[in-house]
């Protein structure tokens, strides 16, 4: 069934056979990382993206079997579940999974700021360029995910912008350009839209480096958003002509 438009997911049918589908499959995904806080003793830095990942990239197959309606639907179920783990607070699974410890007083701030950041890059991907938006959905979810588990792991060497330092580290962003890369190639093989010849060679590792330098230098918990525009606009201008 695709939705084909925003009218056809206010229908009685669509929204009883999928919203509780995406509310079931988005609780799933936030109780998986829940179990690997608390069952597999994981960090945060891993859990909250294991989430991320999930989510960013159920978006992508709902957008190319449903598109943006069926994103939308997909979208505020989503929000229902992370309101969820946020109304049950600290020591909650669901809570636990995505609210980083580090963030002290400010943990639920860090969940819910990422969280409209994604949806702000999604829905502006989305009605600037329609489907090209699922670039933004793999460089988002895959790129940016990177760049946290491995600086949480190996990072060694903090970026220092004026006097702070920063929580994001050169080896994070070293992951960020690789996985945002290779979502590339991925974007390319899945849109027919999107060119791939010699030109491509050039323009993806361009692209991929202009979206380590957006991540690099995002505010905490905003980059979401760029990592979702960023990308779907450069390869519209760049491998579509």
């Amino acid at each position: 069934m695709e939705f084909g438009s925003l009218a056809e997911i206010l229908t009685w049918r669509a929204l009883l056979l999928w919203a509780p589908l995406g509310l079931v499959w988005s609780y799933a995904c936030l109780s998986f990382a829940g179990y690997l806080k608390a069952g597999a003793g994981l960090k945060t830095g891993y859990t909250r993206k294991v989430f991320h990942v999930l989510i960013f990239l159920s978006a992508a197959t709902v957008q190319a079997f449903s598109g943006f309606a069926g994103v939308c639907l997909f979208g505020a179920m989503v929000t229902f579940v992370v309101g969820y783990a946020i109304l049950r607070g600290p020591g909650n699974p669901l809570f636990e999974a995505i609210g980083r410890e580090k963030d002290g007083a400010y943990r639920s701030y860090f969940i819910v700021v990422p969280y409209f950041a994604t949806l702000i890059g999604g829905l502006a991907s989305n009605i600037l360029f329609g489907p090209l938006a699922v670039v933004g959905y793999l460089v988002g979810g895959l790129g940016d995910a990177a760049g946290e588990p491995v600086g949480t792991r190996w990072g060694k060497r903090h970026y220092a912008f004026g006097r702070a330092m920063n929580a994001k580290t050169i080896e994070g962003s070293i992951a960020v350009l690789l996985t945002s890369l290779a979502a590339l190639f991925i974007s390319v093989a899945l849109r027919p839209e999107l060119h791939f010849d010699l030109r491509s060679f050039i323009a993806l590792p361009v692209i991929a480096a202009v979206c380590t330098l957006v991540e690099a230098v995002s505010p905490r918990g905003w980059d979401n958003a760029p990592m979702q525009i960023v990308p779907t606009v450069m390869a519209a201008f760049l491998l579509t002509t």
